[in-house]
């Protein structure tokens, strides 16, 4: 194993938007058309640690990155009871982060990093919320949860890229352009005395399908970005490709100045992926509970401490990064907000796997799941299911009418869980899109 670092590492957390379980070619994807869809990530993973079994804190990408930021479970905080936050949050005071809230940034920031998010943000708008308002000293990207790659702007015509809290003007294909903002940041900060967090949320591969040559449908999707009528699984692809050449290049950049070698860099997606996504063998997608819409791509890469090549069986969520990140630095968390998130840096120095329950729910459909071990429990519809995950990754076999006692169990673990989160308000929407009218249900 090798020898742990003795300096503070630097955090490259790079989310993908609604990406599926296996899009890339490291967990088995197809290659596309015009070759491999995901060279460089399949690198990250070839030369660190791919987990078979990392689940998002949630189907849907706002209540995800509540979890990513606090490393709570996103169910404690208001913002993250609407499934996604909408556009109706522009002008509210209750939807959003809470500034006094701590964050794995502001956290961080305290302790003498350098922090900055390059990407989306959707965890509410300025004045009220904005990532320099939880810890971030610089911020580029859009606030929203979907925009147009080429205009910037969302299906309400707001026009949504921001640099720190001011409206910004760019030219360009929106996946481009965060990737030249991240490598800017890099090349501005990775020689310099103090640490950093980068923190890289693209929105690809997240609709409208437009590809870097796709400026013409720019005015076509105008007055709704969902894109209901167009896309392709090629254009889909060529989205990934287009970020995977963005994260080769900060790659690159890291491995330029010196700086790869003591960075943990965290490639993972916001939830499971969408229409035009491979989620193989699991069912479902973006929006349930299913293993589809929680089980995402997760690699970690970290030279100086991670022996490459290696995967890994250990359920993980989104918000143990944040703990683990925390942890590699040296970092407590605030007292009075402790973590739910578990930290994997002993996993990554070469430590054994441990069990850790993992529970979701969703106000969409009245879901809820838990997963402990082997076993996972889930209701959908008012119907309660369980299933050996190990045995049935697809969840075709319900073994609830066989093993009662074990469901009764595992339910009521789930209620006595949810009695610690705060309680679902009749206000707290869920925003779909589009439904059955637009296109046959998986």
């Amino acid at each position: 194993m090798p020898a742990p670092s003795p300096q503070r590492p630097n955090f490259v957390f790079i989310v993908a938007d609604d990406l599926g379980y296996a899009d890339l070619g490291c967990y088995d994807g197809r290659p596309a058309e015009f070759g491999p869809v995901s060279p460089h990530i399949d690198a990250l993973a070839e030369g660190g640690l791919r987990f078979t079994e990392g689940y998002s804190n949630a189907p849907v990408c706002s209540p995800t990155r509540f979890a990513l930021m606090t490393g709570r479970y996103q169910y404690r905080l208001r913002g993250a009871l609407d499934e996604p936050m909408s556009s109706r949050t522009r002008d509210s005071a209750v939807l959003g982060l809470p500034p006094s809230h701590p964050t794995l940034p502001s956290l961080l920031r305290a302790a003498g990093y350098r922090t900055a998010l390059v990407g989306k943000w959707h965890l509410g708008y300025p004045p009220h919320f904005s990532p320099l308002r939880s810890g971030y000293e610089e911020f580029f990207g859009p606030m929203s949860g979907g925009v147009d790659y080429f205009s910037h702007r969302t299906t309400s015509g707001h026009h949504d890229l921001w640099l720190g809290e001011q409206d910004h003007a760019a030219d360009g294909y929106l996946t481009d352009l965060i990737s030249d903002r991240a490598v800017d940041y890099l090349e501005r900060t990775a020689r310099a005395s103090a640490p950093f967090l980068l923190s890289l949320h693209y929105t690809a591969p997240h609709w409208p399908w437009e590809t870097r040559d796709d400026a013409h449908l720019s005015e076509e999707v105008r007055s709704n970005l969902f894109h209901v009528h167009g896309g392709s699984i090629q254009t889909y692809r060529r989205m990934i490709h287009h970020m995977d050449e963005g994260i080769g290049r900060v790659v690159q950049t890291l491995r330029r100045l010196g700086a790869l070698e003591n960075t943990l860099l965290v490639f993972t997606s916001d939830n499971g992926g969408e229409r035009y996504s491979d989620n193989w063998p699991l069912v479902g997608g973006k929006m349930d509970l299913t293993e589809g819409g929680i089980r995402v791509p997760r690699i970690a890469h970290w030279p100086a401490v991670i022996q490459p090549g290696k995967s890994s069986a250990q359920h993980c969520l989104t918000m143990d990064w944040t703990a683990t990140m925390l942890d590699a630095a040296g970092v407590t968390a605030d007292p009075e907000h402790p973590l739910d998130g578990v930290s994997l840096l002993p996993l990554l120095h070469g430590g054994p796997a441990f069990e850790r329950a993992m529970y979701w729910r969703m106000n969409h459909r009245g879901q809820r799941a838990l997963r402990r071990g082997r076993w996972k429990y889930l209701q959908v519809d008012g119907h309660d299911y369980l299933f050996d995950i190990d045995a049935d990754a697809r969840e075709r076999a319900n073994r609830a009418p066989r093993e009662p006692g074990r469901l009764a169990a595992m339910r009521e673990d789930w209620l006595r869980w949810n009695e610690s989160m705060l309680p679902i308000p009749p206000d707290a929407t869920v925003s779909l899109g589009y439904g059955a009218k637009d296109m046959p249900q998986r």
